[in-house]
């Protein structure tokens, strides 16, 4: 199968998908993971244009862990809009380039604009994607979506878990990768941002009797709903 996995920022599909799509691409699957944002606002002291590329090649690294394709929109930070046509049509293209045969991305219950965003954006684009004589492309098939745990869990009642026990520690080695973030986060914020990863996997893992676990709903819509599971 063809997975993708839209994130707004680079680092967000480590926190809530990544051990997933590792056993996505244990099981043979492509995966590519798609940052719609660059992260350039995401320090207080690296300049935007400086983070841009820290944050490119961070990702890129992260994804090589684990056998994962990683592009980028390059957008800038709090620049994505779900009402934009322009940003739409890109996600498309990425869609029918990708032929996904499902898609990973934020709930539309997440606690940022950006992110909410991003959720938008590939919900239309998905649909967009599969008009034949719209815009650039051959069209892709009208596929489901699958939404990744919010942070921290908040706001977010599960009705999908994947057990990423065995893949634990390379989620947070694929993290880690983040060094922009998670090292500022550690020395000036005093936040150990992959032990909260780790809890809130533990967490969802309890919930379903497994070591750890990541969480999902499912975007409930005809015709994005099939009788097959998916997920690994």
């Amino acid at each position: 199968m063809n997975v993708l996995a839209v994130g707004c920022h680079p680092d967000d599909i480590e926190i809530s998908c990544c051990g997933t799509l590792a056993k996505c691409v244990k099981r043979g699957d492509k995966v590519t993971v798609c940052h719609v944002a660059n992260g350039n606002m995401g320090h207080e002291i690296i300049p935007p244009d400086e983070l841009r590329e820290i944050r490119a090649k961070e990702a890129k690294a992260a994804g090589s862990l684990a056998g994962i394709e990683v592009v980028s929109l390059d957008i800038g930070d709090l620049l994505p809009n779900g009402c934009d046509i322009t940003q739409r049509d890109k996600m498309m293209e990425l869609i029918r380039d990708v032929q996904p045969d499902f898609i990973i991305t934020h709930s539309p219950t997440d606690y940022m604009p950006d992110h909410l965003a991003v959720s938008k954006l590939v919900f239309d684009a998905s649909f967009a994607a599969s008009v034949p004589q719209y815009g650039k492309g051959s069209k892709s098939a009208v596929v489901p979506i699958y939404y990744m745990d919010n942070l921290a869990g908040m706001n977010f009642n599960p009705t999908e878990y994947v057990d990423i026990t065995d893949e634990m520690e390379l989620k947070i080695n694929m993290l880690e990768c983040h060094v922009s973030q998670l090292k500022w986060m550690r020395d000036h914020d005093g936040i150990d941002f992959a032990e909260f990863v780790r809890t809130c996997s533990r967490f969802r893992g309890l919930q379903c009797g497994v070591g750890y676990a990541e969480a999902f709903t499912q975007e409930f819509v005809w015709p994005k709903v099939l009788t097959k599971r998916l997920l690994p």
